[in-house]
């Protein structure tokens, strides 16, 4: 099934309705569905055939859905780019990708056209993309696809690496917008404040498709902006959202001594990384969220874990895994064999209608990352006997202090606690004699905060001491983000 027959059916079921909007502009489901067909007409002419790439370099922006509705409708496949990516990372995306068309925003145009191969055409965002949409009748039809057909390749962004492209299939992403559709109860009623990327799993996946599927309004931000967030999020009362850790500690701190009320959310998600639990309760004191965790990969196509809505959270748990989508185990990254005791920790294992079937032109990544059919996550996780999960690492951030092992976010989640820190980031760093040290790297949301003060302060934590003691703190005015905003780990390795 091509997911585009998905979209356009709730066009059909809602042409009224307001499908899209960007500050005043509004575009209803009737004008996105024909918008889309244009579009889709318009590559058609051009010559496009089924499994040909369309590149997307942009900001969120309405036309983004355009555009990836009438790609879909075409029977190419949508390749979302980081907004984000310097130039290396651009370049080779565009290069592995050979996306047969690129939109970009025309501001954009010349840097992006000198990272491109010779030839790869452009098409800019604005003036130039609405002449050709204008310039087509609305293609008739979809062009059929099946199940196992890509649909997507979205590039990770490639901290430890040249980006990755993930392939997602048309089951993939179908079997996604269903499973968040019932997990939530998305209606025609929910209307999505979509501050998250749409190059993103969480923005296209998560946010924008299942409210479109069921009927209900998208509203952009095209940059995260906290007072501005703050401000929509009290105008137009939106039912459901979400943030990335990073944008949560930005609205808690923005709140913490001037608190406002939000209502309206039935749903605002928080992940992208494990999120401290100062951080989730200073926003639930600023603004009355009591945000859903939720977890997911690129590479399982979004969430795979959340709590429904009205469940109590439990502390520390990042939820239970979606059974609609994804069966999971736990394994020994030591013996291969599975983990069954509450609290144990194990790699964490998946397999379902929602995982990628590999990677775009990686072969043997694709063989390493998979074992029997199972996906292999790279995150370290343990289970209680509820089913609920709890997130402990990344395999590779893993700390090796004197012979002992020390998991960086669970330091973070402690260290977090501390009165005058914003943000904490912990990585291991050389030692001469543990042969590596556990390092803190903090911002400070107050001038005068020393390494001393904080040194102190962990000293009387009960949870920050041995192995887990900071035995170095670097104080430093911002730390370093991927494109997706997550914490880039590798550079504070660089740095320190």
């Amino acid at each position: 099934m091509n997911i585009a027959t998905l979209l356009r059916r709730a066009a059909a079921d809602h042409p009224s309705a307001v499908a899209l909007a960007l500050d005043e502009a509004e575009t209803g489901y009737a004008a996105f569905a024909d918008r889309a067909a244009r579009f889709a007409a318009h590559l058609l002419r051009r010559g496009t055939v089924p499994g040909d790439r369309v590149g997307f370099f942009l900001p969120n922006h309405p036309d983004y859905l355009v555009g990836l509705l009438g790609t879909w409708q075409a029977g190419a496949v949508a390749v979302p780019l980081n907004a984000l990516f310097p130039d290396a990372a651009l370049r080779h995306a565009i290069a592995d990708s050979s996306p047969a068309l690129l939109v970009v925003p025309e501001s954009e145009a010349e840097r992006v056209r000198g990272l491109a191969p010779d030839g790869t055409a452009l098409l800019g965002l604005g003036a130039e993309f609405d002449a050709a949409v204008a310039a087509e009748q609305p293609a008739p039809g979809v062009v059929p696809r099946l199940d196992g057909d890509d649909a997507l390749i979205m590039y990770t962004s490639g901290s430890t690496g040249p980006p990755k492209g993930v392939r997602q299939t048309h089951r993939n992403t179908f079997a996604q917008v269903e499973a968040v559709i019932d997990l939530y109860g998305i209606t025609a009623d929910d209307h999505v404040l979509n501050c998250l990327p749409l190059f993103h799993v969480g923005g296209l996946q998560l946010a924008s498709l299942p409210v479109l599927a069921r009927g209900g309004r998208v509203t952009f931000m095209p940059r995260w902006d906290a007072v501005a967030w703050l401000d929509l999020a009290q105008r137009l009362r939106p039912t459901y959202g979400g943030l990335i850790s990073t944008m949560m500690i930005d609205v808690g701190n923005r709140t913490v001594d001037a608190p406002v009320v939000l209502d309206s959310f039935r749903i605002c998600m928080f992940g992208g990384s494990r999120t401290p639990t100062a951080a989730i309760d200073r926003l639930a004191a600023g603004t009355g969220i009591a945000g859903t965790e939720i977890y997911g990969q690129t590479e399982q196509s979004g969430l795979v874990v959340s709590y429904a809505p009205g469940e109590q959270r439990t502390p520390g748990a990042m939820g239970r895994p979606l059974a609609q989508i994804v069966a999971t185990r736990l394994v020994s990254p030591s013996t291969g064999a599975d983990v069954t005791g509450p609290g144990e920790v194990g790699e964490l294992w998946v397999r379902g209608d929602a995982v990628t079937p590999g990677y775009r032109n990686l072969p043997e990544l694709t063989a390493a990352r998979f074992t029997d059919g199972w996906f292999r996550t790279g995150d370290l996780v343990s289970a209680d006997d509820e089913g609920y999960l709890y997130y402990t690492d990344r395999i590779d951030d893993m700390i090796v202090t004197g012979g002992e092992n020390v998991f960086p976010q669970m330091v973070e989640e402690h260290l977090a606690g501390h009165p005058d820190l914003a943000e904490v980031a912990v990585i291991g760093t050389p030692h001469e004699r543990w042969v590596e040290q556990v390092t803190a790297v903090v911002v400070a949301n107050r001038p005068g905060v020393s390494a001393e003060d904080v040194a102190a302060w962990c000293a009387t934590h009960p949870d920050l001491r041995g192995v887990a003691r900071p035995r170095r703190i670097e104080i430093v005015e911002e730390l370093p983000r991927t494109g997706s905003g997550k914490l880039d780990r590798p550079s504070l390795r660089r740095w320190f």
